[in-house]
């Protein structure tokens, strides 16, 4: 049985960058953070990189599927292992698809192999519960953005922006008592974010990101491109709402007649805009925006968005987080969530129709004596 009260977590999280696994422990009581741990980060080789990008978009029974099951478990047994003392695991798995009104969600991996071969439980599967009562199931960090904000001590209302393949944006109020409680926390994903560059390089760099922002600051923006972008009415609906990887997989054909640095730069442009629009869904307007995920690091488009926005944007680094595990360190706080029967998602940040406790967890079967 696991204890009462607080204990180490390890958390993994394999995004829709298909960049690595980053692993990450925290000391939580599934309400607070007490403390940080270790965190280590475990690339994909391009030769996994390619066999995750040949699954997208698949569904369990693909052969595709199969093979990118056997690399994400192999590459977060290896890099969980490195990392001691945790009583619980939280793994997301990789998203290969996801259809919340449609097919469902799908994410790579099997928590019960994982819990085998690490010895210990581990909570997985996530997102199901809240996509069959209704739910986006995404995004699901904004729970652990609750307790961020408390344990950084936010006197205001604050907004988290997760620039990875796609953005998410949670606008927290931490003054409520409980992040399902109402008006606690908004959230939703706001458009894509690295993962139309991270394929635009790949395609025509053989590269895996547009590092720093180099080839973007060397080019223009076409502004008829963008406006046709921003045209798109998912930017109208309301939240909540969720987006799949490759939902907006036609802004590569919008940029399909620039050179390189002007492809670049749009849809870079494309990303900050997409925020910018998001914004305008928040309950009031933000004291800052803390910035996490590898978006964080290009600066041309922390450029573009400190000059969209009318509050100071900044990474999460700023108020002592850290911004490349803030995900990973979400999902040990929801994996200790889950083993106290605590709500990981609610009406404010998935749709679901009540606060309700996701994911599955599995313990390690003990093995026959010989």
């Amino acid at each position: 049985m696991l204890k009462a009260g607080r204990l180490w977590a390890l958390g993994a999280m394999s995004g829709t960058s298909l960049d690595g696994v980053d692993a990450a422990m925290i000391e939580s009581d599934g309400h607070e953070i007490f403390g940080f741990g270790p965190t280590a980060y475990r690339p994909y080789s391009p030769q996994e990189a390619a066999v995750l990008h040949a699954a997208r978009g698949h569904w369990p029974g693909a052969p595709e599927v199969t093979a990118a099951e056997a690399v994400v478990e192999a590459a977060h047994v290896e890099v969980l292992r490195g990392l001691t003392g945790a009583a619980l695991v939280g793994f997301h798995g990789q998203t290969l698809a996801h259809e919340p009104h449609g097919r469902g969600t799908h994410q790579a991996g099997c928590g019960a192999r994982l819990a085998q071969a690490l010895g210990l439980p581990v909570v997985w599967d996530f997102r199901s519960a809240d996509v069959r009562l209704g739910g986006e199931g995404a995004p699901l960090a904004p729970f652990y953005h609750f307790a961020c904000a408390r344990w950084i001590g936010a006197a205001r209302p604050l907004a988290f922006l997760n620039l990875g393949g796609v953005g998410n944006l949670t606008w927290v109020d931490s003054r409520k008592g409980r992040p399902e409680e109402a008006g606690a926390l908004m959230a939703f994903d706001t458009g894509p974010a690295n993962a139309p560059i991270n394929d635009l390089m790949r395609s025509r760099r053989g590269a895996v990101c547009d590092r720093d922002g180099a080839l973007a600051r060397r080019g223009r923006v076409a502004q008829g491109a963008l406006e046709r972008f921003l045209d798109e009415p998912y930017f109208a609906r309301m939240p909540p709402k969720s987006l799949d990887r490759d939902a907006f997989a036609e802004m590569i054909a919008l940029v399909g007649e620039l050179d390189d640095a002007d492809a670049a730069a749009t849809l870079t442009a494309m990303a900050a805009a997409a925020v910018m629009r998001g914004m305008e869904h928040c309950p009031e307007p933000p004291e800052r925006v803390l910035v996490c995920g590898g978006g964080r690091k290009n600066p041309v488009m922390m450029a573009m968005l400190g000059a969209a926005l009318d509050c100071p944007v900044m990474p999460v680094e700023d108020a002592g987080l850290d911004g490349d595990m803030l995900e990973a360190q979400a999902f040990a706080h929801l994996a200790v969530r889950v083993a106290r029967g605590l709500p990981t998602s609610c009406p404010g940040t998935t749709g679901v129709r009540a606060a309700v406790s996701g994911g599955t967890l599995s313990r390690p079967m003990e093995r026959e004596a010989t």
